[in-house]
């Protein structure tokens, strides 16, 4: 396969995720959707649809082959490990003040939508169920981390252990991996009214989780944008997935485990990183800024990193 068909095949995977993107911020602009769409939408994906997407897709999945631990226990580590190595960054290059909302905008992804979809748009259910795993994971991972970093340099917020494991105890996204997992293992078989109306319901998350990204984005958080936000994004974007990938070679991942680890760890910043910024009255203002520098600069990026790796036959 010459580089043109790489190209081409790397587009077909990253186009139809980021276009959805796109049909978001085109609806916004011309005022079929707003603000309260926008937020019923999201909290419908996030409380129902996308828990009922991983559902169905773990227990279709073949677990002996979804269920990977050495990648997810990779995966996990080396999202640690970049968060370590951007604290360290941080206190060299952000203000006090700003450190935390740096620290949580530049390693955490939006892997629970942008990675999922882009998982899926390559490598179909078994992306679904694979990544849904990862996605469980490091959702857990990233909340503890997020409440850590922003509390040490939050003025109002201090750690509160018993609300972290509270949320990870109501998150409807891990609910659902942890109810699917002995399904799948019991061989129970759902009746097929049943399977097809769950399909029908959880195929509405990701084109409707993209549409809100795009919608809720706002080009005027660019403008007002610092040096800084642009750093986090450049660590979100390129020394995440670039340090992950490096360091997964010699480990032996290759083929789907690979291009699932590079586009989760490559995926932008995640939304919630400016509600949860905003709620210990950090600079709510970078938080957004990250947000839709990475965003936008993943659209590049990602699709760059498909086709160099297809290029090189790892994936």
């Amino acid at each position: 396969m010459g580089p043109i068909d790489v190209f081409f095949g790397t587009l077909e995977v990253t186009l139809p995720v980021f276009s959805m993107v796109m049909i978001g911020i085109l609806l916004k602009r011309i005022g079929w959707i707003d603000m309260p769409f926008i937020n019923t939408a999201s909290s419908l994906v996030f409380k129902a649809t996308m828990p009922t997407l991983l559902f169905m897709s773990i227990i279709k999945a073949d677990l002996a082959s979804a269920l990977q631990p050495g990648l997810i226990i990779y995966y996990l580590a080396v999202t640690t490990l970049c968060f370590l190595l951007i604290w360290v960054w941080a206190i060299w290059r952000s203000p006090r003040l700003d450190r935390g909302v740096f620290v949580q905008g530049a390693f955490r992804g939006n892997c629970g939508i942008v990675g999922l979809a882009l998982a899926a748009s390559m490598y179909g259910d078994y992306g679904l169920s694979l990544g849904g795993i990862m996605a469980g994971g490091v959702i857990v991972l990233n909340l503890v981390l997020s409440a850590i970093i922003l509390a040490l340099y939050s003025p109002t917020a201090s750690s509160n252990l018993t609300s972290i494991f509270r949320e990870i105890a109501v998150n409807p996204l891990i609910i659902s991996i942890l109810a699917a997992i002995p399904v799948a293992y019991s061989g129970i078989t759902l009746p097929t009214w049943l399977m097809t109306s769950g399909e029908y319901f959880g195929s509405l998350s990701l084109p409707l989780a993209l549409i809100c990204i795009g919608g809720s984005l706002t080009l005027k958080a660019v403008n007002q944008t610092r040096g800084q936000a642009l750093e986090a994004s450049l660590w979100k974007i390129i020394g995440m997935p670039a340090l992950g990938v490096v360091m997964a070679l010699p480990l032996g991942f290759r083929g789907a485990e690979l291009g699932i680890l590079f586009l989760f760890l490559a995926s932008p910043g995640a939304a919630i990183s400016y509600v949860m910024a905003k709620a210990v009255g950090g600079n709510e203002q970078l938080a957004a800024n990250i947000i839709v520098i990475s965003t936008f600069g993943s659209m590049a990026t990602v699709s760059l990193g498909i086709f160099l790796l297809k290029l090189a036959q790892l994936i």
